[in-house]
């Protein structure tokens, strides 16, 4: 009896953390074969508007698989009309193979969701479930006492040790956008990508006239920062026509100032790499803080923006000394915009109209008070701001 591996998704598209699954998956669970299936219509999620055809998803996992020459691509899912449903990509495999094991492979989030799933008891009746778990303890926790549960009810479930490469389809599709994806796409996909004209990767975004950059903005960040971004620019240029800087690059900043935040920690060092950035000890030992730097290059490389745009950008955490009225106005912009709820946000407000110099030095002694507190160590750049404007030889913070 041959065990058979399902290893399904929407490889929108395929990248090398699904490759890297794959062959965990098959050296782990001891499989014979390993089947991956691309989705026609997933059940649990909308491709977004741009993505690839059923056809170039699935000649793109022919490309990205010609590395792994134990799996086959198995096309049953799109050959069938509507939802592609597991249970019924089981019930036809286990037609097809009826003395063979099964063995149904999924990550951490589908295995604790799978009791929602459609005909969750047809799938645990002829296949094995198999997560990959990636180690961390709330997470195995998680997996362990929902594979109590389903053994109780019937099903088979073996955990998966599984070192997992830190990329999504959709922070590859972010990346794609910024020209840095090429570390984590399969021989052979990328040129692909391009030479069909796929994700945006041949798209131009210089100089978009502010609607069509506010789309293309919105459709690159986290959907729970959009209202964040558009309140940011919009009191950007509140800002700008109050103190007299420029409002077309108020709003031009402040609408790019997250764009490259959605990406994880890792990722923005890659952008780095790619863009051939060094960067310094504090960036290199704290990437969460990166976004801004990557944000700015982005803003520079992708969307040809100005200096001023991009600097504004650049410094919109950590702020520096010398700011500029731009730079001062996107800092407390970003502190202060309308879904900001904190104590001492509204008198930040207050000082913004009254004194920009005095609502910027609150902000940095409201976030270095924060790190503090946290553990957690000072940006040399913040420290340099506070000096310059305090205006004393040190900064006691």
């Amino acid at each position: 009896m041959a065990r058979i591996g399902i290893y399904g998704g929407t490889f929108n598209p395929p990248h090398i953390g699904h490759i890297h699954a794959a062959q965990q998956a098959f050296a782990l669970l001891k499989l014979d074969k390993l089947l991956l299936i691309p989705d026609r219509i997933a059940p649990h999620k909308v491709l977004p508007a741009g993505s690839a055809t059923a056809d170039q998803r699935l000649q793109m996992l022919k490309i990205a698989a010609a590395q792994i020459p134990y799996a086959q691509i198995d096309d049953c899912e799109l050959r069938r009309e509507g939802t592609s449903y597991t249970y019924l990509t089981v019930q036809e495999l286990k037609e097809r193979y009826p003395n063979d094991e099964l063995i149904e492979i999924m990550g951490t989030d589908m295995f604790l969701s799978f009791r929602t799933w459609r005909n969750p008891e047809m799938i645990w009746s002829k296949a094995t479930l198999a997560v990959l778990c990636r180690g961390d303890k709330d997470e195995k926790s998680a997996i362990l006492a929902e594979k109590e549960v389903l053994e109780t009810l019937g099903a088979k479930v073996e955990v998966v040790p599984n070192e997992v490469t830190a990329i999504s389809s959709t922070n590859l599709r972010r990346m794609l956008a910024f020209d840095c994806a090429a570390a984590y796409l399969p021989d052979g996909v990328l040129q692909y990508i391009r030479e069909n004209g796929l994700y945006g990767a041949n798209e131009n975004y210089r100089q978009l006239p502010m609607k069509r950059l506010e789309e293309v903005v919105i459709s690159l960040i986290d959907p729970k920062r959009v209202n964040h971004v558009l309140g940011c620019r919009d009191t950007a240029v509140m800002l700008a026509k109050h103190w007299g800087a420029d409002e077309t690059d108020a709003a031009r900043a402040g609408i790019l100032h997250d764009i490259t935040k959605a990406l994880r920690g890792p990722l923005q060092l890659t952008l780095c790499d790619a863009y051939g950035i060094v960067l310094d000890d504090f960036s290199t030992k704290y990437p969460k803080t990166l976004h801004a730097l990557t944000g700015s290059l982005v803003a520079e490389r992708i969307f040809g923006e100005n200096k001023a745009v991009v600097e504004a950008i650049r410094h919109h955490t950590t702020g520096k000394a010398d700011m500029t009225l731009l730079e001062k106005i996107i800092y407390v912009a970003d502190y202060m915009e309308p879904c900001r709820d904190f104590p001492g946000v509204e008198k930040l407000r207050e000082l913004a109209i009254t004194d920009i110099d005095a609502a910027l030095k609150l902000g940095l002694e409201m976030t270095l008070e924060l790190l503090k507190k946290q553990g957690s160590e000072v940006s040399p750049a913040s420290r340099d701001a506070l000096l310059w404007l305090s205006g004393k030889d040190r900064c006691k913070c």
